[in-house]
C-alpha cells in the first residue's frame, strides 16, 4: 500500500514537466489514488468481516497490479496520458484498499494481548519500511525511464500474492457471519459507546499522514527546484525522516504491550514533538538542518500511529474489526490525499504560514487526545471477547 504513494513522490516533478502539467494537476495523481481507498475500505472491510480476509486481499492485490499497468502504459503510449493515468491510479486505490487496513484486521484476528501492540507496531514499521525503500526505489527506476514505476507496481503485487497465499493462514470461521442488519446494528452500537474516542484516535490518525506526505511534498518540490536535486540522491534524502519513522515505530509497538496509559501519553508526546518540529522549521531554510529538524515530527509519528493501532484494532470483537480497522485506514488515506494539495496551496501563500498553519493543526489534535481520551477499565464485546482496555470519552 505505501509503495501507491511513496514510490511516486520522486518522479512528479519530472511528470508534470513532460505532461505539461500544473502543480495541482500532478497532486492529483496522489489524491486520487487515496480518495478511491478511501471510499473503497469501508466497503471492502464490511466484506472481510463477511468472508475472509484473504477473499479481500488476494483480488484487491491484482487490481492494483492491473492499475499499475494501465498507468504506466498511458504514461509510454498513451495521446492523453493523464486521464489514463488517474484512471489507472483510481483502480490501484481501489486495490490498495484491501491491503493493509485488512491486514491490520488479520493481526488482531490471529494475536491477543501484548503480542497483538508487538505485531501491529511490525505492521506500522513495515508500513515505514516500505516508504523508506519506495521514494529511493522509485528514483532508482525513473533512471531508465520517469514513468518505469509504474510497471513496478505489477511486480510487487505478484510477490505479495504468492506470499499471502501461502503462508497466511487463517482461522475457520465457527459461526455463520450476522445479517447485515445486525451487522449494522452492532456498528450503531459500537460509535455510540466507543465513537466519540475513535473519531479522535481516526483524528489523530489522519493528522499524521497529512503532514507526512504533505512536507514530502514539499521537500521533494524543494530538492529539486531550489537544489537541483534529483534521482537516487533525491531518493535517499526523502528517505531520511521515513526511516526514522519506522525504526522508532518499530520500537513503540515491541515496548507498549497493553499498557494504555503509556500509550495514551506517547500519543500525546509524539503529537507535541511534531508541533514543535514543524513550528521550528520556519527558521530553517538549509538543507542539512531542515532534515534534522524535520527528524524529531518523524519520531512523533511513530510514536503516535502504534499506539493508535493498538487501541483501534481492540475496540471491538472480531466480527466487526474489519470495518472499523477498514473506518481508520480510510481517514488515513483521506489525511494523505488532503497532503499534497493542500501543501501545494500553502506553499504558494507562504511557507512560514504553510509550518504554522500545521504546527496549530498538530497542536489542537493532541490538546483533544490529552483532554478527551481517558483509560477505563476492561470489558466484554457482545460475543464475548475480551477487548483491550477500553478507552473512552471522558465526559464527566
Amino acid at each position: 500500500m505505501t509503495l501507491g504513494n511513496s514510490m511516486l513522490i520522486p518522479i512528479l516533478p519530472t511528470m508534470q514537466s513532460r505532461l505539461d502539467l500544473t502543480q495541482f494537476q500532478v497532486s492529483l495523481t496522489i489524491t486520487v489514488f487515496s480518495i478511491a481507498a478511501a471510499v473503497a475500505i469501508p466497503i471492502l472491510g464490511y466484506l472481510s468481516d463477511r468472508f475472509t480476509r484473504k477473499a479481500i486481499i488476494l483480488p484487491s492485490l491484482i487490481l492494483y497490479g492491473l492499475g499499475g499497468l494501465l498507468a504506466g502504459a498511458a504514461a509510454a503510449w498513451f495521446t492523453n496520458a493523464y486521464l489514463w493515468i488517474i484512471a489507472g491510479r483510481t483502480m490501484q486505490g481501489i486495490g490498495a484498499a484491501g491491503t493493509t487496513p485488512v491486514a491490520m484486521a488479520l493481526t488482531g484476528d490471529l494475536f491477543k494481548g501484548g503480542e497483538q501492540s508487538k505485531v501491529l507496531g511490525l505492521v506500522e514499521a513495515s508500513n515505514g519500511f516500505g516508504k523508506v525503500l519506495s521514494p529511493i526505489v522509485g528514483s532508482l527506476l525513473a533512471l531508465l525511464v520517469w514513468y518505469a514505476p509504474f510497471f513496478a507496481f505489477p511486480i510487487f503485487c505478484v510477490v505479495s500474492i504468492l506470499l499471502t497465499w501461502i503462508f497466511v493462514k487463517e482461522k475457520t470461521k465457527k459461526k455463520e457471519p450476522p445479517p447485515v442488519g445486525k451487522y449494522l446494528k452492532g456498528l450503531f452500537t459500537v460509535f455510540k459507546h466507543e465513537g466519540r474516542w475513535l473519531m479522535t484516535a481516526y483524528l489523530a490518525g489522519a493528522t499524521c499522514l497529512f503532514t507526512l506526505f504533505g512536507i514530502l511534498f514539499y521537500l521533494s518540490d524543494v530538492l529539486e527546484t531550489q537544489y537541483d536535486i534529483d534521482g537516487v540522491l533525491k531518493g535517499c534524502i526523502l528517505a531520511i525522516p521515513l526511516l526514522i519513522m519506522m525504526i522508532t515505530s518499530y520500537i513503540t509497538g515491541s515496548k507498549i504491550g497493553k499498557n494504555h496509559k503509556l500509550m495514551k501519553k506517547l500519543i500525546v508526546l509524539g503529537l507535541f514533538l511534531m508541533t514543535a518540529s514543524f513550528a521550528t522549521l520556519v527558521l530553517f531554510t538549509k538543507i542539512v538542518p531542515f532534515i534534522a529538524v524535520l527528524a524529531v515530527s518523524s519520531i512523533g509519528t511513530g510514536l503516535v500511529l502504534p499506539c493508535l493501532n493498538s487501541f483501534i484494532t481492540g475496540s471491538v470483537g472480531k466480527a466487526r474489526r474489519g470495518f472499523v480497522t477498514a473506518l481508520y485506514g480510510s481517514v488515513r488515506f483521506l489525511g494523505v490525499a488532503a497532503g499534497p494539495p493542500i501543501f501545494g496551496l500553502l506553499m504558494g501563500w507562504s511557507r512560514t504560514g504553510m509550518f504554522l498553519s500545521t504546527a496549530g493543526l498538530t497542536l489542537i489534535v493532541a490538546i483533544l487526545c490529552m483532554l478527551l481520551i481517558q483509560v477505563k477499565e476492561k470489558s466484554e464485546d457482545e460475543d464475548g471477547e475480551t477487548l483491550f482496555t477500553k478507552i473512552q470519552l471522558n465526559t464527566e
